[in-house]
């Protein structure tokens, strides 16, 4: 074989490679695939770098293309993410973006979750909802706090059984009061009748309070005062604060349902339920919305007394939620009531309202 032919056989085969490699590398980086562009915001993006994958229900789906800081403090550090065009019908208006790590230390992505099946699909360049970030570094101060917390717990453990068996020695002594008491039989039997009169009178007790509840019982089946009940909303007012939250969670909800007091109950001052048609449309959401919380808010505004406005707020809320949970396969632990009482907005027409927040499902 002459030179001009190993010569062309070189040529041919460094192309080839030269073409391999621009084919493996540009598949590998989606450059020969269709995107999409799509926006997400978080407070802090915490190791997350450009170039990160993007997965959608676990496979990788798309890059992370952008990373901007905000312009200024009050706005949220900008992601911008690039994902394959396929991808399109699985990722909805509903759906969130969220930082997650590869194992406890490894390399953070952004997983997408998908949209519920009657969410309108995203537009290119649209901003989804974001899920609170959950930073290693902060489990783990909260996690050596509580060692040292257990730590101190310990200690002071130690030194009260090291109290309590000196205690008992001087007991078995005789000494001290406790010790007269078990060594003087006579005050010791004076004592245990007194002890036995007094549980005497608990039994009593306990019978009487269970009377004066199957009154009560009879009393809201009475045809004469199961209108009063009826008007009020509920039967049982030990009920109005089962279920309520002391506070909401961090991050905003991914839904907000907002109803007038007009438009749920029989009158905007009572608890009694009629709009059930407008709470049909937020169970039949919830039961294909993934959800980690929803917390049923009540209003009264600021007309009449302040206390009464919120125990109304309290039954409000209280209805709603045990309509949701009872009428619709939710799991009801996950659905509580915030009581807010006299809030004013200062809008015509808006003085007693409830408002239903969906928060992001895991």
């Amino acid at each position: 074989m002459n030179q001009r032919a190993l010569l062309g056989l070189f040529i041919s085969g460094a192309l080839a490679i030269l073409l391999t490699g621009v084919f493996v590398i540009g598949s590998k980086n989606r450059m020969f695939t269709r995107t999409y562009r799509l926006q997400a915001q978080f407070p802090t993006v915490s190791g997350l770098l450009a170039g990160a994958e993007v997965r959608l229900g676990g496979l990788r789906k798309g890059t992370v293309e952008e990373i901007r800081l905000p312009a200024d403090s009050r706005s949220q550090v900008r992601v911008t993410l690039s994902l394959d065009a396929a991808a399109a019908r699985l990722v909805k208006t509903d759906s969130v973006a969220a930082i997650e790590t590869e194992g406890l230390l490894g390399n953070k992505f952004i997983a997408l979750t998908f949209g519920s099946p009657g969410a309108p699909e995203v537009r290119d360049g649209a901003t989804l909802a974001s899920a609170p970030l959950l930073d290693v570094s902060d489990i783990i101060r909260k996690t050596n706090a509580i060692m040292d917390s257990t730590q101190s717990t310990l200690k002071h453990l130690e030194a009260s059984s090291a109290e309590l068996a000196t205690m008992t020695a001087r007991i078995n002594r005789g000494e001290g009061s406790v010790g007269a008491l078990l060594h003087e039989r006579t005050l010791y039997d004076s004592l245990s009748a007194t002890a036995s009169e007094a549980h005497e009178a608990m039994v009593h007790a306990r019978s009487g309070a269970a009377a004066f509840d199957d009154d009560m019982k009879a009393l809201k089946a009475n045809i004469l005062f199961r209108g009063y009940f009826k008007d009020r909303g509920y039967a049982d007012a030990s009920e109005l604060t089962k279920w309520e939250v002391s506070a909401l969670p961090a991050g905003p909800p991914v839904r907000t349902f907002t109803f007038t007091a007009q438009a749920l109950f029989a009158r905007p001052d009572a608890a009694q339920l009629k709009g059930r048609k407008a709470l049909n449309e937020v169970g039949a959401y919830l039961e294909k919305t993934p959800f980690s919380l929803v917390v049923v808010r009540a209003f009264s505004g600021g007309k009449g007394d302040r206390d009464a406005n919120l125990i109304l707020t309290q039954g409000q809320a209280m209805v709603v939620r045990s309509y949701l949970a009872e009428r619709f396969d939710l799991d009801d632990a996950r659905i509580r009531t915030k009581a807010m009482g006299e809030v004013t907005t200062g809008e015509p027409g808006r003085e007693r309202w409830v408002e239903i927040l969906v928060f992001q499902g895991p």
